[in-house]
């Protein structure tokens, strides 16, 4: 699929870049994550947004296909003792409660659904486009409630259009506030949700339905 002929509008608003963002590390190398309770909300919130404020930045970036820590504060991952899901398959960016997202390119509506539960997307929007070589899908997870009133299934969504906003905690699937975003080229039956997160296992597999998310926000740090 040849990326570089689309045109993607900044789903922030703004190109995301070293001037407003930082890459964040949630992987086990972080040693800091260590001393932080990732059960209580309020001890994560502090420990991401701590950073963020300390580098001046406006938006904190968790790596795609990156090996996570943070997800043993919730049974929502563990498939079994020796399967646990822990490899990210989108791009989330950290940013303030209330920070709106806008439509990369244009598409139509494919669900809208409150995934509710500690641990899970929270109210979620996933997108269906028709690009010329193959039909790809977006998903926008942890999302305020009330965006779930904003559009119906099947309506278009423009380029550039406000599509929704990052939730607070507990709403948005009690996490710090973040836009997970991720890209499928298949649905693999699901409507309204998408893993994810997958095992270490299954890595190949998703790596295959789900691109890389950076080939739409076009950012250097990530």
């Amino acid at each position: 699929m040849n990326w570089k002929a689309y045109h993607f509008f900044p789903i922030m608003g703004a190109p995301l870049s070293p001037e407003n963002s930082m890459k964040m590390d949630f992987s086990p190398n972080n040693k800091g994550l260590e001393s932080v309770d990732l059960a209580h909300t309020e001890s994560f919130y502090e420990f991401v947004f701590g950073q963020l404020e300390d580098a001046g930045k406006t938006f904190g970036l968790g790596g795609y296909l990156e090996h996570r820590a943070i997800y043993q504060r919730s049974e929502r991952f563990e498939t079994s003792a020796a399967d646990f899901r822990n490899i990210h398959l989108g791009v989330d960016v950290w940013a303030k409660a209330g920070t709106k997202v806008y439509c990369p390119i244009e598409g139509r509506v494919f669900s809208i659904q409150n995934n509710a539960g500690f641990g899970d997307y929270g109210p979620t929007i996933i997108l269906k486009h028709e690009l010329a070589e193959k039909k790809l899908y977006s998903l926008y997870g942890h999302l305020s409630l009330t965006d779930l009133a904003l559009f119906e299934i099947n309506q278009v969504v423009k380029a550039g259009e406000l599509l929704c906003h990052i939730g607070p905690y507990p709403e948005n699937g009690d996490w710090p506030p973040h836009l997970h975003f991720q890209l499928m080229f298949d649905m693999l039956g699901n409507t309204g949700d998408f893993p994810g997160v997958c095992s270490q296992r299954e890595t190949g597999k998703y790596k295959t339905i789900c691109p890389d998310p950076n080939l739409i926000l076009r950012c250097p740090l990530i």
